[in-house]
């Protein structure tokens, strides 16, 4: 992995109550994105969520969906999936996609500005749902450019320093925070 790992995190499926002042936190502790993840989510529900906060941290969200909000706010790009798994027509901003296989990422790599491959290990937030990826298979990884998701915690990061990652992404561990503070501490650890 970088020195310095692309830090990103996910936002739940659903909004969370206090969504706005949690993302505000996580890029205040200087992670990179913030992906804005909810399927079920209106266009209104996912522009209230951007428009109540402030602009300066807009450069700094990705869409998994609604991609019409681009033409309203300068937005850090989007990223593709299988329900959005197109960008829109004319967009020449960043983009990122999910991928589920190796085979999925040597058939992206040369096309996204970097790819989240999941489950890398058993997740937080889906019981049930593990990682299946032999080390061997993950140590092949392109070089900067694969980003690991999937029950990273802080007590995953040197695993995850020993491959090739350009960084992690973290959905449930961070979404499982039972405060604003206990947010700040999960936090914290990352940079331990």
């Amino acid at each position: 992995m970088d020195k310095q790992p692309l830090r990103i995190a996910v936002t739940p499926p659903d909004a969370l109550e206090n969504e706005p002042i949690w993302i505000k936190v996580i890029l205040e502790a200087g992670w990179d994105y913030v992906h804005l993840r909810h399927p079920g989510a209106t266009l209104r529900e996912m522009k209230a969520i951007i428009e109540s906060l402030p602009p300066v941290y807009h450069s700094r969200l990705r869409l998994h969906g609604h991609f019409e909000l681009l033409n309203e706010f300068n937005l850090g790009g989007i990223h593709l999936n299988s329900r959005c798994p197109d960008a829109p027509a004319r967009y020449n901003g960043s983009v990122s996609r999910t991928c589920h296989t190796i085979e999925e990422v040597q058939e992206y790599k040369d096309y996204f500005d970097y790819l989240t491959l999941s489950p890398i290990f058993p997740s937080v937030s889906k019981p049930g749902y593990s990682g299946s990826f032999a080390a061997e298979e993950l140590a092949s990884l392109p070089e900067g450019k694969v980003v690991a998701l999937g029950g990273v915690t802080p007590f995953r990061l040197p695993e995850l320093a020993l491959l090739p990652f350009k960084g992690y992404a973290v959905l449930g561990y961070l979404a499982g925070a039972k405060s604003i503070e206990d947010l700040r501490l999960r936090l914290g650890l990352f940079n331990n």
